[in-house]
């Protein structure tokens, strides 16, 4: 049902629209010599336009939409718009996000998220590094002060003595990740970490990689044993962690999940 802002309905009421008498109401008394045609009795398309998308019930479209499966892009192909930080460390270029070599660092996205889906493709260059951050507050290591999820060439003969937890995809720290499922250097793939309370599903390439909970992993104590005071967060940014490597990324999204808990 095509809708009409109150503002067409009342230029329509005051017969201002086209000059004309409006159906069912009184006709201009044309037989009295002393009535005066008002003089301004015609509006531009511009006005009209304008009444339609003033109209509050048509929404905001200067924010991004959801698309058909729910998930919100956080990139729009041509600026940093939407995130903070390190923003002199990335650039966008015909649709990619840019990690600099020579720059990086902590990207965050302007809002906070609690539970969530993110999705991103992303494509490394020879022993690149970085990491996604999860619920990471503004300053400080997110793979401390928040939850890390690592992107790192970890076939590399430079990362040939990485820890396990180390790996990519692994929650830095916490949760090792499978390995096997990159592709190779300069490839696109394509990544999805899910985050509903304290459990966390990092899916690579179609592959789950991890599929844990991190206080259940991390009880006893993390096995890098550091201190992970980011674990208990509930709610923060997230950001894009670079290491000094160039690595690009795009089709950028997130989906907000329920918090754990609420009713549905």
């Amino acid at each position: 049902k095509a809708h009409v802002s109150p503002c067409l309905r009342r230029l329509a009421r005051a017969n201002i629209l086209d000059g004309s008498p409006v159906t069912g109401g009184a006709a201009f008394p044309a037989t009295d010599p002393t009535y005066r045609k008002p003089a301004m009795r015609y509006f531009p398309v511009s006005v009209l336009l304008a009444g339609l998308l003033v109209s509050p019930a048509l929404g905001d479209d200067s924010q991004p939409q959801p698309d058909e499966d729910g998930f919100t892009s956080l990139f729009d192909g041509q600026t940093l718009e939407g995130w903070q930080g390190s923003t002199d460390g990335y650039y966008a270029e015909d649709g990619v996000l840019v990690c600099k070599k020579k720059g990086g660092g902590n990207l965050y996205t302007e809002k906070e998220y609690a539970d969530f889906v993110f999705r991103f493709e992303f494509k490394l260059t020879p022993g690149a590094n970085n990491g996604v951050g999860i619920r990471a507050p503004l300053g400080g290591n997110p793979a401390f002060d928040g939850v890390e999820i690592q992107i790192l060439d970890h076939d590399h003969e430079m990362y040939k003595d990485i820890k396990p937890y180390q790996a990519h995809g692994s929650v830095y720290g916490v949760v090792p990740a499978k390995r096997g499922y990159l592709k190779p250097v300069g490839e696109w793939n394509s990544e999805e970490i899910r985050v509903e309370g304290t459990h966390y599903k990092v899916t690579l390439n179609g592959h789950v990689i991890v599929d844990a909970d991190v206080a259940e992993a991390a009880k006893n104590g993390t096995i890098d044993g550091a201190k992970h005071p980011g674990l208990e967060r509930t709610k923060g940014h997230i950001a894009f962690c670079g290491h000094g490597a160039h690595i690009e990324f795009r089709d950028i999204r997130v989906m907000e999940l329920p918090a754990e808990g609420a009713d549905n």
